[in-house]
């Protein structure tokens, strides 16, 4: 077994040769995979008329944006269409060969059209915040305020993630972990990803980095020693695989890819300085982590998109810098390299997927803004669907879902659940596991 002397020849000066590679949790894991994950919360419930589902008229109680109630100033894509009342609304953004149509807030993300493959009409039934939220996320609505399933991202990072160092970062994007999730996929949760950078910095005024990386070395050694000589192996196995992943949190400098300075200089095409600059940040973070092979997913968070006063002071340009953001994310996507499959680039086995809790109402309210209502878009970008299509649609007075498809359960619109299980089952994940109501849109598979 290893003893203190030979912890002392390791701190003597033998480390090198005593050092063996950091052991991924693949040794025992029943998850792995080459793909990478990316989910999007826009937190408040964006206003769809102005970008994923489109509305330049007045119909029913529809009140579009229109150059009375808004500010078009800084909207690069916003050209001017009458309504005949001396107001003017926009007018549509269709990308040349592209078959979606977008409103002006979509920003560059409409160079990406091609990429895009874009449900409306989805069907929320709920207008509360958190059930929204939880309802996007996990394909399940509050059960007496309580979250019943857990979310797609840890439903990935369980079945294909557990070999990751970090299976789930969570940046404020709405992730659970319920019965059924392996121990090792349960989301690290931060508000901000410089957080975690502070918790993996370690003075050097009592040890070394080395000294350190020693003493974990050797306790590791010492749980693999006891694993043998144990009748229950698999407690002393699972001490040995914690310390390993410590040494591998902990060296390799990579406390860099938490830091919101080295992120802004490794990745200056984002901008970080306007509405969504921490957005920026965590876009950056999920490249970094993906270039490293550190993650399987990386779920966050854009905000200030619950406009119930002044709409459209920001909220068309808060969409139009997420987007932006998101457009970026995928170009750098395009130019990576795949960390472990040669010739390949990120994009190739990248998975995006951008919800949010419901959309705005179709009618402006007395404070000049826009309330909660049970319709929705989804965006996702995904090598493992067919791309530069619309699933579903809003209706033409009211903006509710339109019940269009047939299911096994009647024809009705679709609704986050079924875009989970979409997911799911297109990366070889079995839905019915772990999203109870949701459907394959088999059509809609690459």
């Amino acid at each position: 077994m290893t003893t203190r002397r030979s912890l002392l020849q390791l701190l003597g000066g033998s480390l090198a040769s005593a050092f063996v590679p950091w052991r991924a949790l693949a040794d025992t894991t029943n998850g792995s995979s080459d793909d990478f994950f990316i989910f999007i919360h826009a937190s408040g419930g964006w206003d769809v008329m102005l970008s994923t589902d489109p509305r330049n008229a007045r119909s029913g109680i529809i009140e579009p944006p229109h150059t009375g109630n808004m500010t078009k100033t800084g909207i690069r894509l916003w050209t001017d269409a009458a309504l005949g009342d001396g107001n003017s609304s926009f007018g549509l953004v269709q990308p040349k060969g592209s078959n979606l149509a977008f409103g002006p807030a979509i920003g560059n993300l409409s160079n990406y059209a091609s990429r895009i493959t874009l449900f409306n009409g989805l069907a929320m039934n709920t207008v509360s915040h958190p059930d929204g939220t939880v309802f996007s996320a996990t394909g399940r609505h509050l059960a007496g305020g309580r979250v019943p399933a857990s979310s797609i991202d840890t439903i990935i990072a369980s079945e294909l993630g557990t070999s990751q160092l970090l299976p789930v970062i969570s940046i404020r994007f709405p992730s659970y972990a319920v019965d059924g999730i392996d121990a090792r996929a349960v989301p690290l949760k931060v508000d901000s990803i410089g957080a975690i950078g502070k918790v993996l910095s370690r003075s050097t005024r009592y040890s070394t980095a080395e000294t350190r990386d020693a003493v974990t070395l050797m306790l590791s050694a010492e749980a693999q020693d006891l694993a043998k000589e144990a009748f229950y192996p698999e407690p002393h196995d699972n001490f040995g695989m914690q310390l390993d992943a410590l040494r591998g949190i902990l060296s390799g400098n990579l406390k860099d890819a938490f830091t919101d300075t080295t992120l802004k200089a490794k990745y200056p095409t984002f901008v970080y300085n306007n509405s969504q600059s921490v957005g920026a940040v965590n876009a950056a973070f999920a490249l970094e982590a993906m270039q490293r092979n550190i993650v399987r997913c990386a779920s966050f968070a854009f905000s200030g998109f619950d406009t119930h006063t002044s709409n459209y002071g920001d909220h068309a340009m808060s969409q139009q810098d997420m987007f932006d953001t998101l457009a970026e994310l995928v170009k750098q996507l395009e130019l990576l390299p795949h960390p472990t499959k040669t010739g390949k680039k990120l994009a190739d086995h990248t998975h995006i997927l951008v919800v949010s809790e419901f959309c705005r109402t179709p009618q402006i309210n007395l404070q000049g803004g826009r309330d909660h209502y049970p319709n929705n878009s989804a965006i996702l970008i995904s090598p493992k669907f067919k791309a530069n299509i619309t699933v579903g649609s809003s209706d033409k007075d009211q903006l509710l879902p339109v019940a269009s498809r047939a299911f096994a359960n009647g024809v009705r619109a679709a609704a986050p659940p079924d875009v989970l299980a979409t997911l799911l089952s297109a990366v070889g994940i079995e839905p019915a596991t772990f999203v109870r109501d949701g459907e394959v849109i088999k059509e809609i598979l690459a």
